[in-house]
């Protein structure tokens, strides 16, 4: 399938299923932003040189980790039984999403300390750390279809990193034009985020929140791309 019909594809099913991922989706995302906006004013009344980072920074961030992978499961999981039919009730999609998350959890640590790993062992050396970045960005699209076999495919968190690292060999060259998309919705992100700094925290609460909607859009179209490249089992 071309590429541009994998974006069209996604952004239709964005936008005929907007009311219902609002509903799934907004919630949590502004669960995550507040405890975000809540952890950078903390840290920002820190004094840099010597932070007391106590624990309820650090259940604060626990809990901000718990909050994202439930979104990831809950979306995915509704990609998943609208794409093969279901009309599943917001209730039910988080209620069967819930077994997931520990799974989920744990392959995300694995999965992010794989990717970091280049880039903060090889800026410590200089110049390399440009090549450390490549090679990060390389490895997040290997393993940008992890959440996808934990969810989907119903595999551990270590078979569902080397089932993304063996399927994503096909299509890694569209996985990172689908995760470039990022760059522009994270700038325009971080113009609006700008203009409502200092804004009463329920206004930026609602923006941030709004923004992370949007670009949920490509989680949508790398769920689109693995949906048509999957070879059944």
């Amino acid at each position: 399938m071309p590429f541009s019909a994998i974006l069209s594809e996604a952004f239709y099913f964005f936008r005929n299923h907007l009311l219902q991922l609002a509903a799934l989706t907004l919630p949590i995302l502004m669960v995550q932003v507040g405890i975000q906006l809540w952890l950078g004013a903390e840290f920002a009344a820190m004094d840099p040189k010597a932070p007391q980072i106590g624990v309820p920074h650090i259940l604060a961030t626990l809990l901000l980790f718990l909050v994202f992978s439930l979104l990831i499961a809950s979306l995915t999981l509704f990609m998943e039984l609208r794409t093969e039919g279901y009309q599943p009730s917001v209730f039910a999609v988080l209620k069967n999403s819930l077994p997931f998350l520990p799974w989920l959890m744990v392959a995300g640590v694995f999965s992010g300390m794989a990717i970091a790993a280049p880039v903060v062992l090889l800026s410590a050396l200089g110049p390399l750390g440009v090549i450390g970045l490549g090679i990060s960005l390389y490895l997040f699209a290997r393993l940008s279809y992890v959440n996808f076999m934990v969810v989907v495919e119903r595999l551990s968190p270590l078979q569902a990193i080397k089932a993304s690292f063996v399927f994503s060999q096909g299509v890694t060259g569209r996985t990172l034009l689908v995760l470039l998309l990022y760059f522009p919705l994270v700038l325009v992100g971080s113009l609006i985020s700008s203009t409502v700094e200092q804004a009463p925290m329920v206004l930026r609460l609602v923006v941030e929140s709004i923004t992370g909607f949007i670009s949920l859009y490509v989680n949508v179209a790398l769920f689109r791309l693995y949906r048509v490249s999957r070879q059944p089992a």
